[in-house]
């Protein structure tokens, strides 16, 4: 038997043992793998696998509505559907294909050829319709075409169109915050989208939640607008600029008390609601944005100024004769010589001789320190996108500060001179402006003397008297004050004939003030070019109607 063995022993062959020894490197070497991949690859192959497998879902969330101070809304948000395709997957037959097609006026070809491109770049995502209704998505769902997906998202609408256009403003495909209060308060409204991990069969069908994030709905926001008062005052500036044959024009309509912005109205405006038609230039809030001559509106200030000096009052006289005075190498004139008049006169009638003998009397510092005080040459804080604040420098001779006290050499916003005229109605205190509401007036700060600003409210009343440049602007039953202002337009050759800015403001009613409503009308081209003519009119429809909504009694 042991003979047997040694035999067989001795007739294996050497080959055998090479098969033998092969085997055994094999063996060592797949487990000699295994280990470095468990040990050394393994963050790398668990990152292969999960993109294979592992996909994040989106859940879209609203963004927060932005509503009047009456909770009516001035933007929200509503369904719409995107449609998607994953190129890798995307197979219509021919049939589908022309039906996809006619659905989303989109021509064969262009499908076939973007899908192609995505094929190709290896991705698994691509747009194919934005924006999408909710019935035309049901639609295209019924065509069960094969990697094509329709996906839930949002779309902002705009209730008052053009009337809150600039106030609003608007948002892009992707419900971010483009202009306006949209742009403003983009982080407030957007909110969060919820994010969920998923893990997908290779026919993605999902097997296994793995993680999840919970959406975070966005914020309301409540503006101090009231938009029957939004859409009251966008009719009458529409109408006057119609009538004056103007090319812009801007209203503001101010809480005397707590500051609130309860109307913000803009010529030319646009829809926001239809995006093919947008026009740039037309997005500017010139009530806040564009800065102007204010022109004979600052007489208010000019007066108030020498009445914080103790040397003048409403009675004291000045001789205007004749009419005109030179003041450094320069004339200042009026319409006609009007000769020795009360200051209460000069203001009614706005006499730029009479103005200027007045602030000559003071230094150059006494004007410009209550214009600033009062808040012009800085931005009112308002919290606006591309707000401006004018300016405002110290005059540097008689002239300058001649031309000072009448409106010129200063660039002012219609907001910044509706607050001025604030301090003038809250005796003498300067509030801060606001677009959302507030539930209690702010205190403010003193920057006039009340007694001073009592005194001008009274000669402003005067204004609108027999007699005065106010007169369009009269309301029956009600006490007003208010000031005309008409100031050439600059061009590049300087001032530029036949070519004005005509503005009004004013406050009702004045034995108890309420409302402040500032109207600017930019190049009139009609009949009327003066303030009083072409402004006044708008403030008076614009004031009577805000009154009536308020609810404000007549004066006692």
């Amino acid at each position: 038997m042991s003979g047997s063995r040694r035999e067989f022993a001795s007739y294996i062959p050497w080959r055998f043992y090479l098969l033998l020894g092969l085997i055994a490197l094999s063996v060592l070497g797949l487990v000699t793998r295994v280990i470095y991949l468990v040990v050394f690859e393994k963050p790398f192959l668990q990152q292969q696998s999960n993109e294979r497998v592992l996909r994040k879902i989106i859940t879209p969330v609203f963004r927060g509505m932005i509503l009047d101070r009456n909770h009516f809304p001035l933007a929200v948000s509503t369904k719409v559907f995107t449609i998607w395709f994953n190129p890798q997957t995307f197979s219509p037959d021919t049939k589908s294909l022309h039906k996809l097609s006619s659905l989303l006026k989109l021509s064969p070809s262009s499908i076939k050829k973007l899908s192609q491109t995505y094929k190709i770049k290896n991705r698994e995502f691509g747009y194919l319709q934005r924006g999408v209704s909710p019935q035309l998505a049901n639609k295209v769902k019924l065509l069960a075409i094969p990697g094509l997906y329709a996906m839930e998202t949002s779309r902002r609408y705009y209730p008052e169109a053009e009337v809150a256009a600039h106030l609003v403003g608007f948002t892009n495909i992707d419900d971010k915050g483009q202009e306006g209060l949209e742009l403003a308060y983009n982080q407030w409204l957007s909110g969060s989208s919820g994010k969920k991990w998923v893990i997908k069969d290779p026919l993605g069908r999902i097997i296994e939640d793995v993680d999840h994030t919970a959406e975070r709905p966005g914020n309301d926001l409540i503006l101090s607008i009231d938009r029957r008062i939004q859409y009251m005052a966008y009719r009458e500036l529409l109408s006057g600029i119609f009538t004056n044959e103007a090319s812009a024009g801007s209203v503001i309509v101010l809480d005397v008390e707590t500051g609130e912005v309860l109307a913000m109205v803009n010529y030319p405006s646009f829809n926001p609601n239809n995006r093919g038609k947008l026009i740039p230039s037309h997005f500017r809030n010139r009530a806040i944005t564009d800065t102007f001559e204010p022109g004979s509106t600052i007489k208010a200030f000019s007066i108030a100024s020498a009445f914080e000096t103790g040397q003048f009052n409403a009675d004291s006289v000045i001789d205007t004769a004749p009419g005109y005075m030179r003041v450094d190498r320069n004339i200042v004139r009026d319409g006609k010589n009007n000769g020795e008049m009360t200051i209460a006169q000069i203001l009614q009638i706005s006499s730029n001789v009479g103005v200027t003998k007045i602030v000559l009397n003071s230094s150059a510092d006494q004007l410009y320190n209550l214009l600033h005080k009062v808040g012009f040459g800085e931005i009112t804080g308002i919290g606006f996108p591309g707000e401006e604040g004018g300016s405002l420098q110290k005059p540097k001779g008689a002239f300058t500060l001649a031309t000072l006290g009448f409106g010129y050499g200063l660039a002012v916003t219609p907001l910044q001179l509706a607050r001025a005229y604030s301090v003038l109605a809250n005796g003498g205190i300067k509030k801060p402006v606001t677009l959302l509401k507030v539930n209690q007036a702010p205190q403010g700060e003193l920057v006039m003397k009340k007694k001073v600003a009592d005194e001008m409210l009274q000669l402003l009343e005067a204004v609108l008297n027999k007699g005065g440049t106010g007169t369009a602007a009269r309301i029956p039953g009600y006490r007003i004050a208010g000031k005309t202002g008409t100031a050439k337009l600059v061009g590049e050759q300087g001032y530029q004939k036949h070519r004005y800015e005509s503005s009004f403001v004013g406050i009702a009613p004045l034995s108890h003030p309420r409302v402040i409503v500032a109207v600017v009308i930019h190049d009139p081209q009609g009949k009327q070019y003066y303030g009083g003519p072409v402004a006044g009119p708008i403030f008076k429809n614009v004031m009577q109607e805000t009154l009536r909504i308020l609810d404000v009694p007549h004066d006692s």
